[in-house]
């Protein structure tokens, strides 16, 4: 009997520990939904979306509620299954293919953005590791990159959770700008139709922002910008492997000591090689690069939901210069490269 009883109990756990999670995970699922339907039917940017509806049921974070533990769940454990999906949407004969003017305007237009983010932030009296936030998203894929690097940040730092979200709609809302200002300047600039592809997914910051602008110019402009920007997803492998490696020691003493490189990375770079190896179905990769969207849209939504508008702002003046004088460093670099060595 009591063997009986014994062999049950890791299911009763999981049953409770599921109980506790499912009010908070439905909340923001049901945020992400809300956030889908505004951003089909009035084409609202549907991270943008899912944060400001969430930062409305921002009470539901609250210490005591049923919801709290979904919720933290949502924003952390989602959030990490959603991004490592997103390198199945990569592969290695993508980023072989791509000409060596191409990658290395990509690769240094990332690491120069980053840079430019950390300078820019000490420069005003900001921390380096807003700099470091707001460059990387603005540097490689907005929220996911946001997201992704702010789960390697050591988590002694109180505003953490409150940049990341400003970040999100920061980098969100330019991203949007751009969709409609970069294809009416790569027309004033005479850009022909594959370079203005390279321009825009070498600075747009949201992937939907980029098959936007891309495909409102032409089926070229379109599928370039595509492949260019998911040249820059592929850099936040080793952006994060590298920032889990130098604030591993920081979070060491605040935290069990455990592997610098994060599992959802590890994950990430697995399910490149896979994909790339072609033995998942077409439709399979499909769905599951849509789950990551869906998963990458109720984490945000969650984070919405952990942040009140009276903290964010708090950020002040000096983070919203930051991200856009990022941006248009970014801009007029790729232009220039463009210009000196494609053309």
């Amino acid at each position: 009997m009591k063997e009986a009883l014994n062999s049950s109990a890791p299911h009763v756990a999981m049953f409770r520990k599921l109980q506790t999670l499912f009010p908070g995970v439905l909340s923001a699922v049901t945020v992400a939904l809300a956030a889908k339907f505004l951003s089909e039917h009035y084409g609202a940017p549907v991270m943008l979306m899912a944060l400001l509806i969430g930062m409305s049921f921002a009470f539901l974070s609250d210490a005591g509620t049923h919801t709290v533990s979904g919720i933290e769940f949502a924003s952390k454990q989602l959030l990490r299954f959603g991004v490592a999906l997103l390198g199945l949407g990569i592969t290695v004969q993508q980023i072989a293919s791509a000409g060596l003017g191409v990658l290395l305007i990509t690769l240094s237009g990332v690491g120069l953005t980053i840079a430019v983010g950390i300078l820019l932030s000490r420069v005003l009296g900001g921390s380096a590791r807003f700099g470091l936030l707001a460059g990387g998203a603005v540097a490689i894929c907005g929220a996911s990159a946001a997201l992704a690097i702010s789960s390697v940040l050591p988590k002694d730092d109180p505003d953490l959770e409150r940049n990341t979200v400003f970040t999100v709609i920061a980098v969100t809302a330019l991203s949007t700008l751009a969709m409609i200002l970069y294809p009416i300047l790569s027309g004033f600039l005479g850009l022909s139709d594959e370079m203005t592809g390279v321009f825009f997914g070498a600075t747009i910051h949201d992937v939907a922002q980029v098959v936007g602008a891309g495909y409102s110019v032409s089926d070229l402009a379109g599928s370039t910008a595509t492949f260019v920007k998911l040249l820059r997803v592929a850099t936040l492998v080793p952006v994060v492997i590298i920032l889990s490696l130098v604030f591993s020691g920081a979070s060491a003493q605040t935290e069990k000591k455990s592997l610098p490189i994060p599992f959802f990375v590890l994950g990430f770079a697995a399910l490149v090689l896979i994909g790339s190896a072609d033995v998942i179905p077409e439709t399979a990769v499909a769905f599951l690069l849509d789950l990551s969207r869906w998963c990458l849209v109720t984490a945000i939504a969650a984070l919405g939901m952990k942040t009140s508008l009276r903290k964010l702002g708090d950020v002040g003046a000096r983070a919203i210069i930051v991200i856009c004088l990022s941006t248009v460093i970014l801009a007029v670099f790729v232009l220039s490269a463009i210009h000196l060595f494609l053309i």
